[in-house]
């Protein structure tokens, strides 16, 4: 089942502010339609977060849509060339989207406005001053709303 628009984005955003990162709590909104409980989707997204591995590289949020732009397109077959570009047409899309509504870009560090250093490793605290001072939380909201918009589309 998948969740209206509204609800994913309120979703996913409820699960980030509940402490998990950015990749987390997009794929956790879709469990239903995904078919994996919450724990296994939490563990195969842990390392995406804040921009893999806290490196500041492709957004946590985005990378989670491209996750699930598998699950909608799948392209298990390495010979199958038009199952990989329908697959590769839709993140192209969705990065489209995104950017859109996130001030144009994929890109962790230029959604927060940090110039490129090495980033240490330890995540940071989830204190109200973290939320009120990130973009993150409506960040992973709109990459929610983008993917159920996608999804009840192509159920037309």
């Amino acid at each position: 089942m998948v969740p209206d628009p509204e609800k994913a984005a309120e979703i996913a955003m409820k699960y980030f502010s509940d402490g998990y990162n950015c990749a987390q709590s997009v794929v956790m909104a879709f469990s239903d339609f995904l078919g994996y409980d919450s724990e296994t989707l939490a563990r195969l997204m842990s390392g995406f977060g804040g921009g893999m591995g806290r490196m500041r590289e492709v957004c946590g949020a985005f990378s989670a849509m491209t996750f699930i732009a598998g699950v909608m397109r799948p392209a298990a077959d390495p010979k199958d060339k038009s199952s990989r570009t329908a697959c590769y047409a839709l993140v192209q899309e969705m990065a489209e989207d995104f950017r859109k509504v996130n001030g144009g870009s994929i890109v962790c560090r230029e959604l927060l406005g940090l110039q490129p250093r090495k980033e240490s490793p330890i995540p940071s605290d989830r204190t109200p001053e973290y939320y009120s001072k990130r973009p993150c939380g409506q960040i992973v909201g709109n990459a929610a709303r983008i993917i159920a918009e996608k999804l009840s589309s192509s159920r037309h």
